[in-house]
């Protein structure tokens, strides 16, 4: 794994300073964002990146990244253990972890609708957009869409992000603003929802699909993917059950690049 740096070297410098090669070591990068904290990222770059994609776990949130790279949690979630084929997809792919304040329990958990979080994540947005011209968008699964839609209505055209893609979206939620429930038509950037039609978490029905799909109408450009297919095991809300999208994680991620990319 890469070096830890602080602001790092630029990235268009990383890029081709290095021989070339089908990609790069990951690099793990601290970046100030609110005063006394910082957010930790975990950047992967393919040669020549076509966008990028801010990805966001579920749960609690807490990946404890370590300056090598390593994750102290969440290496299974669906987004985490996906992360390279994004890169595979011409993806400039981070992974955002919990800031530097929210580094012990309970780490994201009451705290991602909030205005802190959306300054963290604009930083890291603004991060990206200083290394490399690329258009930026937030993935979240799970927890993690209640984090992208939350900040996404937080934050205006110039410094919010380019898009959003919504996997395996929280629809329902007696102790927080399900994404349905939030003010999404604030929103005018294009948004992407995949989803198991099968999906056994009790927060995450499909039948409950027609709520989010009824608040996104008035985007100009907007889809759901329906998936069928893969293997559920264990607890239905974890990620190796079709709330992860267990064993099509490739087709997944292909069409949510394909998307992205407007291919």
């Amino acid at each position: 794994m890469g070096m830890n740096i602080k602001l790092a070297l630029p990235f268009l410098f990383w890029l081709f300073a290095l021989p070339l090669r089908a990609e790069f070591e990951p690099r793990v990068v601290d970046i100030p964002t609110r005063p006394g904290v910082t957010q930790r990222l975990l950047v992967l770059a393919p040669a020549t990146p076509k966008a990028a994609v801010i990805l966001f776990a579920g749960g609690h949130g807490g990946l404890q990244i370590a300056p090598d790279g390593a994750f102290g949690w969440g290496k299974g979630n669906f987004l985490i253990r996906s992360r390279q084929l994004f890169v595979d997809q011409g993806l400039l792919t981070v992974i955002i972890d919990a800031p530097s304040d929210r580094q012990s329990f309970p780490f994201l958990s009451g705290f991602r609708q909030g205005p802190e979080h959306a300054a963290d994540v604009q930083a890291a947005i603004a991060w990206v957009r200083q290394q490399a011209a690329l258009p930026v968008w937030l993935v979240g699964t799970s927890r993690g869409t209640q984090s992208v839609a939350a900040v996404a209505t937080r934050l205006g055209k110039a410094d919010g992000p380019d898009g959003l893609v919504l996997t395996a979206t929280i629809l329902s939620d007696p102790k927080a603003p399900s994404v349905p429930a939030m003010a999404l038509e604030k929103l005018s950037i294009p948004v992407l929802v995949a989803h198991h039609e099968l999906d056994g978490c009790s927060h995450c029905a499909f039948s409950e699909m027609p709520n989010l799909m009824q608040k996104l109408a008035a985007l100009p450009r907007k889809q759901l993917l329906p998936f069928r297919d893969g293997v559920s095991r264990g607890d239905p809300c974890e990620a190796m059950a079709y709330h992860g999208f267990n064993g099509i994680e490739s087709e997944v991620v292909g069409q949510i690049a394909g998307w992205v990319l407007g291919r």
